[in-house]
């Protein structure tokens, strides 16, 4: 997976879930939580080939950046479906009437994007690393991750 991508992906959704909190606490509107969540379930799918986020970054951004860094693809996927899970229950806390939480979780899901995004900081993946360390994730699940003579070449 190309890491550019990934942080590129992140930056549109820090936009986006700009945008939406800003309008949301406006006017109460938050039923774009639901397109945000779309579109990390999208991504969890099939990576950028079914998402406008995804294929943005991957078909118009990136290669205006010229840039590729292969990182490997199952801590990043991890972490799209934290994003996934977080913007999922934030728009069904919005529905049932709970929008000071729905904002918080957004809150907390543009930190993490920021994170991606500005300083190439992955949560998700430093999660995801921590679980595999722990064994909760097995060694197999990420070679890459797990043996650092692979992370080297």
């Amino acid at each position: 997976m190309n890491e550019y991508a990934a942080r590129s992906t992140a930056g549109i959704i820090v936009v986006l879930s700009l945008a939406v909190l800003a309008v949301g606490l406006v006017t109460g509107w938050g039923w774009p939580l639901w397109l945000i969540a779309l579109g990390f379930w999208l991504r969890v799918a099939g990576g950028p080939r079914y998402s406008p986020a995804g294929r943005l970054a991957v078909h118009v951004i990136v290669p205006r950046l010229g840039k590729r860094r292969l990182v490997a693809g199952p801590p990043k996927r991890f972490a799209q479906t934290i994003g996934a899970v977080l913007s999922t229950a934030a728009a069904i806390l919005w529905t049932v009437g709970l929008a000071p939480l729905a904002w918080t979780l957004l809150g907390l899901l543009i930190v993490a994007a920021s994170l991606e995004s500005f300083a190439g900081f992955c949560l998700g993946c430093w999660i995801f690393g921590r679980l595999q360390n722990a064994g909760i994730i097995p060694e197999g699940v990420c070679e890459a991750c797990s043996n650092i003579a692979l992370r080297r070449s």
